[in-house]
Formats: C-alpha cells, structure tokens, sequence
C-alpha cells in the first residue's frame, strides 16, 4: 500500500451526510490534541494534508480522504471542555452513529496522548471498541516528549492502566518516526482481510 498516494476527500458535519460505505475504511479516534492530524501527516509523508491546530477541539467534522484506493477517517477529537456541551453531544451522536452503521471498518487507530494516564472518555472509548467487537490499536502519540525514564515509566504504567492490553499498542513520534512503520503495518495487515 501507498501511503503517499493520499489526497483529502471530503468533510461532513452531520451523519445523513454521509455516503454509503462502499470500501475499507481506517478510522483514527482520540481526544481532542492528541496528535490525529500530525500522524496521518507523518503516515502520508506530507506537512499539511491533515490541518494541524494548536488549539484544540479544531476538527468539528468527519473527515474522509483517499489513500490508495482506501478510505481514511478523521474522527472529531473529544473530550475539549471549551466547547458547548450542545456541541459536544452532536460530536458524540455524529461518532456514535457512524461506528454503528455497519460501515465496513477493517481497524481503528485509538490515539492517547503518552505523556499522561488514559482519560475517562479514553477508556470508554476503548471499552465501546471492544464491545462492538471492532478491530483496533493503540498509539500512543508524543513519545518523543518523554526522557528515557519517563518514556519506560509512562509504558508500564500504560499497561496497568489499560488492564494489561490483549491488542497492540505502540509508541509514536510524529518528530523522530518511532513506531511509524508498525502502524503502517498493521494499517496494511488489516487491509488485507
């Protein structure tokens, strides 16, 4: 698969906007300044394909792009306080529906930010994933922020945080690269089936 051969599609802000699921889709998920845009950046080699903001809660759509022939999804961010909770319920109905619409979903990146403990709203997105029997991973991004006894501490602790993980989980920089091969990998793998 080539990464490279990526081009944004299209954006909806409401679920009835939404085309039919006619191909497989990877779908990236996580709090709102957790890193989603610079990963899909990194994943296809390109600085502004994906828009990144440094202030969060930026992405308020679900954004679809080409990749090779398959589909990538940018899921809104959650869990940004600063917005209304009108907007924050429409987020949650918006992410809700589109995961259980029977659209042909071959993995989910979930991202959490590796410098802190899993949100509340992490967790139960994790738990929601693993209820609708949805294949997934863990990335955790800003691994390169940690120094070296931080980044093995923050690992470990990861794997008690998420009740010792039966699904993969991998570290990621958007600065150095680190884990970026692994999570093309599995992103490929998954395609395949």
């Amino acid at each position: 698969m080539n990464f490279n051969k990526a081009e944004f599609d299209r954006a909806f802000g409401v679920f009835q906007q939404i085309p039919e699921s006619d191909k497989p889709e990877t779908v990236f998920s996580g709090k709102s300044n957790v890193g989603k845009s610079s990963l899909l950046n990194k994943l296809f080699n390109r600085k502004n394909l994906a828009r990144v903001s440094s202030v969060p809660g930026k992405t308020i759509t679900v954004n679809f792009y080409n990749v090779d022939g398959h589909r990538f999804v940018d899921l809104p961010g959650y869990g940004y306080a600063r917005i209304s909770k009108q907007e924050r319920e429409r987020f949650g109905r918006l992410v809700e529906e589109y995961f259980q619409s029977g659209r042909q979903i071959s993995l989910v990146v979930q991202l959490i930010d590796m410098q802190h403990s899993p949100s509340a709203d992490d967790i139960v997105m994790i738990d929601f994933l693993k209820q609708m029997g949805l294949p997934f991973i863990v990335v955790l991004t800003k691994a390169d922020k940690l120094n070296k006894r931080e980044y093995e501490s923050r690992l470990a602790a990861f794997n008690e945080e998420l009740g010792d993980p039966d699904y993969p989980v991998i570290p990621f920089s958007a600065l150095n690269g680190q884990g970026l091969e692994e999570i093309k990998a599995r992103i490929a793998a998954a395609l395949e089936k």
